[in-house]
């Protein structure tokens, strides 16, 4: 059962995640780091998130992750990376990454079918074009179509043709929906393979992951006894614990970087 935690007080789940011997602080983006906002590329991580981020990677055998649907460019950029970055990205849900010192890696998997992904977008995008406030996102493996400035009467109506679109040209592609976005991709990759390469890659003995939507969901159920999901916002969710708004995730990591700090001294 997912309790709800109340900045300022204390939690025996947070408390015992932040005293593993090395941890990763996995972290959804949009929704989670940044408040949702209208035009997807304009998404940045709260200044509040980004200071504890920084706090938490100044601690001993503590490592930070973004862990995102959006491809790997576009993750580089609403994240502000840099090449000397101590953060890691996964993206394209878990399907591309960089890591600190090696730099960019691919998981293994099938490529997508040469010029697929440009005829989708091109059958796409004069379906995408008839609806007011819905927007095409180009991806790696796929495309999203965001609804966020459309009325619901227009996303439904939108992802009804899209979907149809996909079913006809590509149905084996797999389907995500979430927060006003649809996405296609040809890549079966999902936020669960990326809780496994990271822990992996870093040796971890801890896992926080911390997201708002349907995706996300799919790293909370493969959370290990000694790991910690956290849920942002509301909905049904596979998570331990629960906050309210990105504002309250940054309370929540001051909490555990404060903890942390405090139990290595």
């Amino acid at each position: 059962m997912t309790r709800t935690w109340t900045p300022g007080t204390a939690d025996d789940a947070l408390t015992a995640i932040a005293r593993t011997p090395r941890l990763i602080v996995a972290l959804d983006f949009d929704g989670t780091a940044s408040p949702l906002v209208p035009d997807p590329m304009a998404a940045r991580a709260l200044p509040e998130v980004a200071a504890q981020v920084a706090r938490l990677t100044s601690l001993p055998d503590t490592l930070v992750a973004y862990v995102s649907g959006r491809s790997m460019h576009d993750l580089k950029i609403i994240t502000e990376h840099d090449e000397d970055s101590v953060i890691a990205l996964a993206g394209s849900h878990g399907a591309q990454y960089w890591f600190p010192g090696t730099g960019d890696e691919d998981a293994p998997g099938s490529a997508t079918e040469d010029g697929a992904r440009e005829r989708l977008w091109a059958a796409a995008q004069p379906i995408v074009d008839r609806y007011e406030g819905v927007g095409l996102e180009p991806k790696t493996f796929g495309m999203g179509i965001h609804t966020r400035r459309a009325t619901r009467e227009t996303e439904q109506a939108a992802f009804a043709e899209i979907d149809a679109l996909v079913a006809d040209h590509y149905p084996h592609w797999r389907r995500r929906s979430g927060h006003r976005v649809l996405e296609f991709s040809s890549r079966t990759e999902g936020k669960d393979t990326a809780m496994a390469v990271l822990r992996e890659h870093f040796d971890a003995t801890g896992i926080l992951f911390a997201g708002d939507d349907v995706t996300d969901e799919d790293a909370m159920r493969v959370l290990l006894p000694g790991d910690l999901g956290v849920r942002v916002g509301p909905g049904e969710s596979a998570a331990a614990l629960r906050v309210d708004t990105p504002q309250q995730m940054a309370d929540l990591l001051e909490t555990l970087a404060s903890e942390r700090a405090s139990g290595r001294e």
